[in-house]
């Protein structure tokens, strides 16, 4: 119980966790693109905007919440 209240916790995890959440589908969405992008630039386009989007809209609510 006293490892818990002393303050000095690894909080490594949780970094790693928030990093994966804000890029994980952008990075997703990306590959995606690229795979299509041969047969179908419209979709390809469509799949690189929400990837910026995601991006953007992440970046700005999870560096909200880690401040």
């Amino acid at each position: 119980m006293v490892y818990f209240l002393e303050g000095n916790m690894n909080l490594d995890g949780l970094i790693y966790l928030i990093l994966v959440i804000m890029f994980g589908p952008a990075i997703l969405l990306a590959i995606i693109g690229f795979a299509i992008r041969a047969n179908n630039k419209k979709a390809a386009k469509v799949l690189f905007i929400l990837a910026a989007l995601y991006v953007i809209v992440s970046l700005g609510i999870c560096s909200s919440m880690v401040m």
